[in-house]
Parts: C-alpha cells; structure tokens; sequence
C-alpha cells in the first residue's frame, strides 16, 4: 500500500501540485440505534476510500474516491481544481512547517469490539433497556445509540510523511425520559473508549441504567429553580462542557481568525489567574486521543490558556502559517515570544470523504486544589450544576447551556434537586469569575459537530463560578 500511495503523490507533483497528500482510511463499523427496547436500524460493515488533497498556486483541490482503479483520475481533478480556483484566491493559501515522520502505530484493544458478536451487543443494551423503563412506572422511553469502529489510516504527503495508523472507537449514547402530570424530565449518558469493548463489561448495564433512573427519578421530584445571578459550583461535566463549548471552539484559529471574540484577546489576561486549559491529544484511552491528525502532524497537549492569558491557539499548518503572519499584529508585543504560533495536531477529518478541519480532542481546565467541601463553603444560597443537557455558544462569546442534574446550594450544604435549570452569560466575563477549582478530575466522552462529527473528550474539576446568570429552561 505504501507504494501506491507513493506513486500517487508523485504523480500529483508531476501534474503542477506544489504540496500533495492522500489518506487512505479502511473500517470496520458496527452501529444500531434502538428505540424502547426496538432495534430500529443496524448497520454492520467494511468500508474504505482515498482521500486526495493537494496544494497548487495556492488553492486547495480536493477528491474522494474508494477504487483504487480510480485514484490518477482524482487525483487530476484534485490538481485541475486547485488550478482552477487559483485565480479567484485574494490570500494564497501556505502551509507552516511540519516534522517529516515514518511510523507505524499500533493499537492493542482491551476487548476487540469485532470479537463481540452482535447478539452479545444487542443483549447488552436490551438489559439496560429493561432495567431503566422497569425502574418506575413515570419512565416513558429509552432511546440508545451505539457504534463501534475499527480500522486502519494511512497518511502519505510529498514531504516524506509515511503513517500508517490503527484506528479504535467504541461509544454509545443513552437517552432517557419520564412523565407524571404535567412534570418531565430527561437523562442522558454518553460512554467512549479508545482502548476497546472493555468498559462496557466493567460498568455493567444495571450500573448505567441505575445512573439514569437515578437522575430521571431527581428531576421527577425537583423544583424549578429562582432565576437570577448566583454563585455556582459547576460539576466537571458541566466544566468541560464549558471548556469545550464557551471556550473551546473560540480557541480554534479557523475561527478565531475569522472573527472569534479571542481575536482581540491574543496574549491577555481575559481570566482568572486559577483557570488554565489545555487541548491534549495524549490522554491514554480518552475519546479524542491519537498519535497523529490527519495532516500527519504529531498529537500534543496544547495549552490555550495558562494562568488565565490566552497563550496560543489549536492549529492545522495552513492557520499555522496565517498565525506567524498575523501575530505582530494580534498579540502584544511583550507576549509574542510566548504565543504558540505552530501547527498542534488538530487537524481531523470525519472520514475519507472529507478534508481536514481544525477540531478539538480532549479539552480540559486543570484541576488546582480545593476539595469539594471548600469549594463549598461560603456559598449562602447557589447551585451545584452536575451535569448538562446541550447548549450552544457563539462567536461573540455569549453561551446557554441546558442543565440536567442540578442542585441547591444552602449555607454551605448541598440541598434540594431543581430541574429545568439553564446557565447563560459570556465566555470571558464567566472565566473572569473564578474564584475557586477543585482538585478532583474527571473527563467524559461525546462527539462534536463542526460541519463534520469528530469523537471527542472533555472535563474538568469542580469549578466555582461567581454570579452565573441562573435561570428556568422550561
């Protein structure tokens, strides 16, 4: 394989292509989506194609095709579109400079997700069907979504970069509602591994039912909560899903650079000096961890923001290259030596059908050291935020996040459960009212859309947060 991929990309550069890679992805997927204890769809398979992208005068062309057969035609199309758009181009497009690396990874699973028979898969999931719409009789659904996909990655570039590299995802989602009268409520979980089939043996169906109902059962018997501002301690589902969400995507240079609230931020303080988060694609196991992204370009842990100070961004080599230009303009002088400038391993395609864009991986707030008692203490009347249920944040930096587990916080004590609860506000004005993180971590699994669906990670400690606009999302 390694020499066809080769002969390609050499025959792209003979063709007028100044830069030229191909992916070759390959897949081995197994997904159902089942409905109150109905399987709805199944899905079971093997699937592969080419991905060719290359660089001339400054545009991009890109082509997929899955038959080798088919691989010099795409890849003329690739180059003739480049050309092409060439013309039309105000900015040429240039890449930052990469490491050219040879290597091959491995991945040894826990549990082979394709040793598991599908009888075993469904059986799993229908004993956590039964366990949850059995807990009491207010639940009204389960809905579960699984997928598991396996497979290989080959990454080969006009620069000398050869990869070839195993591919591992394992994850599910479980969704579940109940109603008694006129009160409703809904749980969620989501589960992700990149080691393999082996945590769903050890979190036994029951124990992830049990977690649910458990919830669903809190809402049922919660109170709205008061609307207003209030001090808050935000679990860590809750802060990753901040990180990620209010911070992260802000972070990303596509965007930044178009227009983020960051732009004008670069180099600054825009937080308290407790926060500092990271974008790591080196956690072993976690669901937006890999060796290399699909540029070839090495996986690392990237703090965005240290101390507080925005201090660097997540990078493909073409907003790389943009940022190196750009930086004597955005980041104050006495902060340019310190900026992150270089490519950081975050450029990910969903699949062979796509080309790259900048996404997160695992992105986190670093714990610091309160125990949770502490973070606690103080607090006359607040709220505890354990875990959310969707949201969305915006370019200019405001947010809303849904809440699905919730608590009142009354001298210093947790208290009742409310439910309904959303949180809104603005992303630097947030991070600016810190003022205590916990020490104990957590991260959680889930996926992100950017156009694109990239499997994802994120988490956090025990964060308070003072004066967090509170209100009902009823």
């Amino acid at each position: 394989m390694r020499d066809l991929l080769t002969d390609i990309v050499d025959y792209g550069q003979k063709l007028g292509s100044d830069f030229m890679e191909v992916r070759l992805q390959t897949s081995d997927e197994t997904i159902f989506h089942m409905e109150d204890g109905r399987v709805e769809s199944v899905k079971q398979g093997i699937e592969s194609g080419f991905a060719i992208r290359v660089l001339a005068r400054g545009s991009w062309g890109f082509a997929t095709v899955n038959s080798e057969a088919a691989l010099r035609e795409a890849t003329e199309k690739a180059v003739k579109m480049a050309i092409t758009t060439s013309r039309h181009i105000k900015e040429p497009v240039t890449l930052s400079e990469s490491e050219t690396v040879e290597d091959r990874v491995v991945i040894k699973p826990d549990v082979n997700p394709n040793d598991i028979h599908i009888d075993e898969k469904l059986k799993l999931f229908f004993t956590l069907n039964d366990y949850v719409l059995n807990y009491n009789k207010t639940v009204r659904s389960c809905t579960i979504d699984y997928a598991d996909v396996t497979g290989k990655k080959w990454y080969v570039n006009s620069e000398g970069t050869v990869i070839e590299q195993d591919a591992l995802y394992v994850w599910s989602r479980i969704v579940a509602t109940a109603r008694k009268g006129d009160v409703f409520a809904s749980s969620r979980e989501e589960l992700g591994s990149t080691k393999g089939f082996g945590f769903l043996r050890k979190d036994p169906p029951e124990s992830i039912g049990e977690r649910l109902a458990k919830r669903l059962m809190n809402q049922m018997k919660a109170k709205s909560p008061k609307g207003g501002s209030f001090t808050v301690v935000l679990g860590p589902d809750v802060t990753g899903t901040f990180a990620h969400e209010a911070f992260g995507h802000l972070a990303e240079a596509d965007l930044t650079i178009s227009g983020s609230v960051l732009a004008k931020n670069l180099g600054m303080q825009i937080a308290s000096p407790l926060v500092t988060i990271y974008d790591d694609g080196t956690v072993e196991g976690e669901f937006g961890s890999f060796k290399y992204d699909d540029e070839g370009v090495k996986s690392q842990k990237t703090v965005l923001l240290k101390d507080g100070y925005v201090v660097g961004l997540m990078y493909d080599r073409e907003h790389s290259s943009k940022m190196q230009k750009l930086k004597n303009l955005m980041v104050p002088t006495e902060m340019v030596g310190q900026f992150n400038v270089k490519p950081t391993g975050n450029a990910r395609a969903e699949d062979f059908r796509a080309p790259p864009l900048i996404r997160m991986r695992n992105t986190y707030i670093e714990p610091r050291d309160y125990t949770f008692e502490e973070l606690l203490e103080g607090i006359n009347f607040g709220y505890y935020l354990v875990s959310f249920r969707g949201g969305q944040a915006n370019l200019d930096g405001t947010f809303q996040v849904g809440i699905q587990e919730a608590y009142e916080i009354v001298n210093g004590e947790l208290g009742a459960p409310v439910r309904n609860v959303s949180i809104s506000g603005n992303t630097l004005e947030t991070l600016r009212q810190v003022d205590a993180v916990g020490k104990d971590f957590e991260m959680y699994s889930g996926r992100c859309g950017k156009g694109q669906t990239a499997f994802v990670g994120d988490g956090g400690p025990p964060t308070r947060v003072k004066n967090l606009i509170v209100g009902g999302a009823d």
